[in-house]
């Protein structure tokens, strides 16, 4: 038996660009084909695929919900704040119980996806420093965490004000 090699699909970072309805599912299908390349990618690295599929799927929920989705972000064109904003507060707030250790993991998802990007040309050096430097602020994602948890009244929107859903 032959080992059957897949054709390589290049990205442009145009790709994940979106003005309309159309470009919306493209970009959807695109994101799929890059979270079904770094799946493999952490395979082919010797990651078990239980662990590459966890990581995978704290990335699809960053890279398809909070980026492509909410923040309506170019994957390929990552502003700074990206990450702390989907760990200090979108996270948090879409979560029906946010726990420090399933965001660490979603956050794992997170370097990894990034550096993956990177290593496709689609990201810098300096995209990937930021981004990785956003991703372990751990410990001021956990004092977000608790003082969200610990509102009363309407002081959720002075906790919000600290690190905006929207920029």
């Amino acid at each position: 038996m032959s080992d059957v090699k897949q054709p390589e699909i290049e990205f442009d970072h145009d790709d994940f660009e979106s003005v309309s309805l159309d470009d919306e599912l493209r970009v959807d299908e695109c994101c799929q084909e890059l979270l079904k390349r770094f799946y493999l990618s952490l395979v082919g690295r010797g990651m078990t695929p239980e662990q590459a599929s966890e990581l995978a799927f704290s990335a699809d929920l960053y890279l398809r919900d909070y980026v492509v989705d909410f923040a309506r972000q170019n994957v390929a064109r990552p502003q700074p704040g990206i990450v702390r904003c989907f760990a200090a507060t979108w996270f948090i707030t879409h979560t029906l119980d946010p726990e420090m250790r399933i965001l660490e993991r979603h956050l794992a998802g997170i370097r990894e996806l990034y550096r993956y990007l990177h290593a496709q040309h689609l990201i810098s050096r300096e995209e990937l420093d930021f981004l990785e430097a956003e991703a372990d602020q751990t410990d001021y994602y956990g004092q977000r965490i608790e003082s969200f948890l610990a509102i009363v009244g309407d002081g959720y929107f002075a906790w919000e004000a600290e690190c905006p859903l929207r920029g």
